[in-house]
């Protein structure tokens, strides 16, 4: 499966505590939070500056699974995303 550089994903850091905003297969984090939220934020302005807003924030929870996810302006189908 190809990469896909314009997403990214919002994921626990477990050695430091609070949240990193990260690429697919990281090699670095793009950010580190201490709240979910303000990692959530960060991404979506990632996506819509470097992505063109064509990629997607992939939440995860603590387990570290994908628990939500939210679309780039670009990437939006045409029914309104009413969580974010």
């Amino acid at each position: 499966m190809a990469k896909n550089d314009e997403d990214r994903h919002v994921v626990p850091n477990m050695d430091r505590g609070g949240w990193d905003v990260v690429k697919e297969d990281h090699q670095r984090s793009s950010g580190h939070f201490d709240t979910q939220k303000e990692a959530i934020t960060r991404a979506k302005e990632i996506v819509e500056k470097t992505g063109d807003g064509k990629g997607d924030v992939r939440i995860h929870g603590r387990d570290g699974r994908i628990r939500d996810s939210d679309s780039g302006s670009k990437n939006e189908s045409p029914k309104k995303d009413r969580k974010h």
